[in-house]
């Protein structure tokens, strides 16, 4: 009779274990798929970012790993004029002389301080970065 008191307790013990990591195995099942769907509903309800496919932001990333931030910034002068200046002044139009001035350098139309030539730079990459600058405008 001890025996099957021991064996009795026994199957009970392993029926509690089994049951209560079972009900774990649930609980973190549970979790992760309430987990999933918040992050399917964040996704669904942010703002589809369309600029982040835009061309212009070709331009931005030339700029970005160039030297051009060293002299410019989007909203403030520096050395140069702020990209926001420069998109005020320019227009479409301006893009082939703008990639020039890029290429070149020069100086006189922001002030006597020079820009520096950067003739390692394409003609495209230049209009890139000045497609970019000129969706600036306000």
């Amino acid at each position: 009779m001890m025996k099957t008191v021991k064996n009795s307790y026994l199957l009970m013990i392993l029926s509690l274990f089994f049951m209560i990591s079972c009900s774990k195995k649930e609980d973190v099942l549970a979790e992760s798929e309430s987990n999933i769907v918040q992050e399917e509903t964040k996704l669904m309800e942010s703002p589809i970012k369309i600029e982040q496919t835009l061309p212009e932001n070709e331009g931005l990333k030339l700029i970005e790993t160039s030297d051009c931030l060293s002299c410019h910034q989007m909203d403030k002068k520096i050395v140069g004029p702020s990209y926001q200046n420069v998109a005020e002044k320019y227009t479409e139009s301006d893009i082939d002389q703008l990639a020039k001035k890029i290429i070149d350098g020069g100086k006189g139309n922001w002030g006597e301080v020079a820009m520096i030539p950067h003739s390692g730079l394409s003609k495209e990459d230049a209009q890139k970065m000045v497609r970019y600058i000129l969706s600036l405008k306000k």
